[in-house]
């Protein structure tokens, strides 16, 4: 059996989409000037049980006890969370803003709320893509915090692994002719290099100066050959779960993007992300060096 045909468990990526956006609630109990994003909706789309637990865990000892395990599990996971959203809601608004791009996908939407909250981004149709756990999760969460999923907001659940990209979004409306952005976030780690490139074919399709930010994993990381001090997060992602099955190698990014059509206009450690969104809060925690971001235009 091939690797296109075999089937993969895509419930551990799944259970991993309420994460980023549970630690973006915390986040929230920090003074304004010490956040790094600002997110008022992250509480209250969140399923319940996550609601009553992000309040517990805003209280300052426990939010401070919290990052402090998070950052023994994984050394730089909460800067990591915080800095690449904030860089993703950075570029997207500019692009909006600007007028550079017409419409917004994001592919592996998670509970991430920036199409919700930042107003720049209500002007223009929006495709949410998830697994449809996800989406049915985060629509249930969306209505009650918002009475309704907005008008520019159409939600389209996929399995990533099975499904063409581009046949599901066509079938809700997405057009592709239109310069785009899209937002691929922590995604492609959990995919096989094949999903990886169906995606990327997909992508591929996009009009000359549409935009993607995208994040990726290190190849090295996921081959086991640098661990990079990660040593029991390796055995948990990897070898217990297998949650992680994609890396790319930094070297071979521009290359990769190229054979697709694309070329990258940023491509960051997240040791770069970190000054210049964590260090003006005054706070100091560590970077992740497993992760990078990828800041990239259609030609």
């Amino acid at each position: 059996m091939t690797q296109t045909q075999e089937k993969f468990d895509t419930k551990p990526a799944a259970q991993t989409g309420v994460v980023p956006t549970f630690m973006v609630a915390v986040e929230q109990s920090f003074s304004s000037e010490q956040r790094v994003i600002h997110d008022d909706l992250a509480l209250k789309i969140m399923p319940s049980l996550y609601q009553w637990l992000i309040k517990l865990f805003q209280k300052p000892a426990l939010r401070d006890w919290l990052i402090n395990i998070s950052e023994k599990q994984a050394a730089g996971i909460w800067s990591a969370m915080m800095c690449r959203k904030r860089y993703i809601d950075d570029k997207v608004v500019v692009a909006v803003s600007d007028g550079q791009v017409a419409s917004i996908v994001n592919l592996g939407a998670g509970f991430d709320t920036r199409l919700y909250r930042l107003p720049a981004l209500s002007a223009v149709p929006v495709w949410e893509v998830d697994q449809p756990g996800n989406i049915k999760s985060k629509g249930k969460g969306v209505k009650k915090a918002l009475e309704a999923i907005p008008a520019h907001v159409t939600l389209v659940p996929i399995n990533f692994m099975e499904q063409d990209v581009s046949d599901v979004l066509r079938t809700q409306g997405y057009a592709g002719d239109n310069k785009t952005f899209f937002i691929w976030e922590a995604v492609s780690q959990y995919l096989t290099e094949a999903a990886v490139r169906r995606t990327f074919e997909f992508l591929s399709k996009a009009p000359a100066g549409s935009q993607l930010t995208f994040t990726y994993v290190r190849k090295d990381f996921i081959e086991g050959k640098n661990l990079y001090g990660l040593e029991k997060f390796y055995t948990e992602v990897i070898i217990k779960n297998k949650q992680w099955l994609f890396g790319f190698d930094p070297e071979e990014v521009d290359n990769f993007l190229s054979e697709y059509g694309w070329r990258f206009m940023e491509h960051l450690g997240y040791d770069e992300l970190a000054e210049r969104y964590m260090k003006p809060t005054g706070r100091e925690l560590p970077s992740m060096m497993i992760e990078r971001m990828v800041y990239a235009t259609k030609m």
